[in-house]
């Protein structure tokens, strides 16, 4: 089983290929407009066609597109098709966007009745033969602007017994103290869509869902589950964004480290040590500067951050009187281990890095 989607929302919106009679029709229009500025009418048909492909090529992006995102795909398709423009209006678009917003509705409908999980969990709400139940505009389940598999359906073959089996199996591979771990990143692919059963339709809480799914406190877990909701690798996207933050954040610290106070002296200290490596490579860096975070922003990192002692594990001197001490990158992986539990169980998060970043601007 793979997670169903597997493309985020694209930067530059594509227009897919309609029917064949669809695009003989527009490709004459488009010919038609560029000599004599004349738009195409198109029939019922025809525009429904145009619609349809339209609202499946977004869901294949998103459930939920945005008002945002609609404008986008209407403004590329009377931009690839100038033909299709509306006379008279500011934009050329405005009506295919209204078009598109109530062509969406309808898709996922049909899509719910189908029983398509991702929009299914938000149906059987209030309704005229259903007064008493939830009303249609609360608690309603969405993804997150990260999130591109939010609630697949469960895997072809597959039901809620057969899965809490191998949920069963995984459980007892993680407390053996050989672990099988081929075994058990098959078992947690497979489950994947119970686990955001449990997460999205539930509301387990974050220890229940911690301990029944053991292997999410495994850091290889933590990041292929990470990557099933959000199609990105957390490490390399996580250090690419580190690295290219680096450079003003080592400058905002050392400005602070020249001022007086208690929190400069603990950065000054920090980075005289750092300024004391003989090689410094790119991960002394980046633990240097996640170590000099907290301490800027006040926040108390005695339970987060582990300590190396140099003069202890690498290098034994007798002419050093001063211990070095190096920041060991294992506070960058306790980072990001703590960003994934945030993204993978919907808790709320508390993104440091972005307070620190409006300091920046």
């Amino acid at each position: 089983m793979t997670p169903e989607r597997t493309q985020r929302w694209p930067d530059v919106c594509p227009v897919p290929a309609f029917s064949y009679e669809v695009e003989l029709i527009l490709v004459e229009g488009n010919l038609n407009h560029e000599r004599t500025g004349k738009t195409l009418k198109l029939s019922r048909g025809q525009k429904h066609d145009i619609l349809e492909t339209l609202a499946s090529k977004m869901h294949s992006f998103k459930a939920y597109p945005s008002d945002k995102d609609i404008s986008v795909v209407a403004e590329a398709l009377v931009t690839t098709h100038p033909c299709l423009k509306e006379p008279g209006t500011q934009t050329g678009w405005y009506g295919w966007k209204n078009s598109l917003k109530f062509k969406m509705g309808n898709f996922c409908t049909k899509l719910s009745r189908a029983g398509y999980s991702e929009v299914a969990v938000n149906s059987g709400k209030r309704s005229r033969n259903n007064p008493d139940k939830q009303s249609p505009h609360t608690d309603i389940k969405r993804p997150k602007r990260a999130e591109v598999n939010f609630l697949p359906n469960f895997p072809k073959g597959e039901d809620g017994s057969s899965l809490e089996r191998q949920r069963l199996q995984i459980v007892d591979e993680v407390i053996r103290t050989d672990k099988n771990l081929p075994l058990i990143a098959k078992l947690m692919q497979t489950t994947f869509s119970l686990r955001r059963k449990e997460v999205i339709n539930d509301d387990l809480p974050v220890g229940e869902i911690l301990e029944r799914w053991p292997a999410l406190k495994m850091e290889s877990q933590i990041c292929a589950e990470f990557h099933r909701i959000t199609n990105i690798n957390l490490k390399n996207h996580f250090y690419s964004e580190l690295d290219r933050h680096v450079p003003r954040l080592q400058s905002l610290f050392r400005k602070k480290a020249a001022r007086t106070g208690k929190v400069s002296e603990v950065l000054d200290q920090l980075f005289n040590t750092y300024d004391r490596q003989e090689q410094v490579d790119v991960n002394v860096l980046r633990a240097a500067v996640l170590r000099a975070l907290p301490t800027y922003l006040h926040e108390d990192d005695s339970g987060f951050l582990k300590l190396w002692d140099v003069s202890q594990h690498i290098i034994k001197t007798c002419n050093e009187s001063v211990e070095h001490v190096i920041y060991f990158i294992c506070f960058i992986q306790m980072l990001s281990f703590w960003c994934m539990i945030a993204m993978i169980l919907k808790v709320k998060k508390i993104n440091i890095v972005i307070i620190v970043l409006q300091h920046l601007q």
